[in-house]
């Protein structure tokens, strides 16, 4: 059912504006969601909307040019920048004689080519399923018996019964499996929260560089294409930090203007790794002239899935394109707001690192600990939470410990351990990015 033909398919694109002429911007990111999917773009065709035909989303005289373009540019089929209704699409279809995919179906079949990992795959047809369970009757309008009578009462009502329950039954079966899968997810969250392991996870908008940056950070040789969608499943990789702390780099699929609200619902378990991150490294092409409205559109998707409050910086990549020096900007409070840097050549990319590391140890507690020979559980728990920078053995056989936890973590040791700390001296912010 998802199988795609190897070759590239000849499309025409149809760039709609709702009150005004489709933007640059728009024009050009559409174009390059046809490309990610393999296809060969033919034509385009602008349609700015006044009135929403609903028909055919477009007014008829748009549709008569646009049937001119597809034949004369021998299209396979019509990409429409804009959402359709399965009638939308139908009706398109029956007026061009070619299929015809809206925004949402052109980024789920690029999901569909990019989806490598078990959880990937079942989350890209959970989201496929559903966006065609509203058109399923679109393949059988030829059985199709909906004025009853004698006669008309054939098989196309129970054929569309039968696919539409196959549906809804593979589709409990994908949510059941998801489910499973969330589990076992929800199991490495909590073995992280008790080791005390942070989660940071790197979101932004599609192509900004998120995947460059994660592999300048952690080494971890993932796939880097300059084209949308390069990174569909997320890769979690640990990462040492300039003050000796630790931390989990998440890299995450890239955001879009106009998401498939059923990517977001498939992508759920997934997506619950930004939700559970304790910072956010907010990805932004500094080189893009609509960065701005970028940012906006990120945000709107985080506050889908619920992760709009998260603490979070702004990386803003591609700072040699622009011949930017790298730096850090403060806030209002002087915590790191935004970093300059650029992922492609690492320039910048210490500061960041700095940067995360006061972000994430701002509340945390630092001194030495003695333990006797009789507090080796205490020891263990210590070194369970990976809160352990250094230690001595004394003479009499008890322990010296430089410990670092945070302030949650300490005051639950304080509460069922008794620790007791001697603090340490104040911690000296990097000097690199004052």
């Amino acid at each position: 059912m998802f199988e795609r033909p190897g070759r590239g398919e000849r499309a025409v694109l149809v760039h709609v504006g709702s009150g005004h002429a489709p933007s640059a911007e728009e024009v050009q990111e559409f174009e390059a969601l046809a490309l990610a999917a393999g296809a060969q773009v033919a034509a385009a065709l602008p349609a700015p909307l006044r009135v929403i035909n609903p028909r055919y989303l477009i007014g008829t005289g748009k549709l008569d040019e646009l049937k001119s373009l597809v034949t004369s540019a021998a299209a396979d089929v019509v990409l429409v920048d804009h959402p359709l209704s399965p009638a939308q699409e139908r009706n398109l279809e029956k007026e061009l004689g070619r299929r015809v995919v809206d925004r949402a179906g052109l980024i789920l079949d690029i999901f569909a080519q990019r989806a490598r990992s078990f959880e990937g795959k079942l989350q890209v047809e959970l989201a496929q399923l559903q966006h065609l369970s509203t058109r399923l009757v679109r393949g059988w309008s030829h059985l199709e018996r909906q004025k009853g009578g004698i006669g008309l009462r054939g098989p196309g009502e129970t054929q569309l019964e039968t696919d539409r329950r196959l549906v809804a039954r593979r589709i409990r079966q994908l949510q059941e499996r998801l489910l499973r899968v969330a589990r076992h997810r929800d199991l490495s969250r909590h073995q992280r929260r008790r080791h005390e392991v942070p989660v940071v996870s790197l979101v932004g908008y599609t192509n900004a560089g998120k995947s460059t940056l994660f592999n300048r950070l952690t080494d971890a040789g993932t796939f880097v294409a300059d084209q949308l969608f390069a990174t569909l499943d997320p890769t979690l990789r640990a990462v040492r930090l300039p003050d000796g702390g630790h931390m989990v780099l998440a890299d995450t699929v890239g955001f879009v203007r106009d998401l498939p609200h059923e990517l977001v619902a498939a992508f759920e378990s997934t997506l619950e790794e930004t939700r559970e991150s304790r910072l956010l490294l907010h990805v932004v092409d500094a080189a893009d002239p609509a960065h701005v409205e970028r940012l906006g559109q990120v945000q709107q998707v985080l506050a889908t899935i619920g992760a709009a409050q998260l603490p979070t910086i702004q990386v803003y990549n591609k700072a040699d394109i622009l011949g930017v020096e790298p730096r850090v900007d403060r806030s209002e409070t002087g915590m790191p707001a935004r970093v300059w840097l650029s992922a492609a050549t690492g320039a910048g990319v210490d500061f960041l690192l700095y940067a995360i590391a006061e972000y994430l140890h701002r509340d945390v507690v630092r001194g030495t600990v003695r333990l006797s020979a009789a507090q080796a559980r205490l020891r263990a728990r210590l070194y369970e939470c990976s809160g352990v920078r250094g230690e001595r053995v004394l003479s009499d056989g008890s322990w010296e410990m430089d410990v670092e936890l945070d302030q949650a973590g300490f005051l639950e040791l304080q509460r069922s351990d008794g620790l007791r700390l001697t603090p340490a001296t104040a911690a000296v912010r990097p000097a690199t990015i004052q």
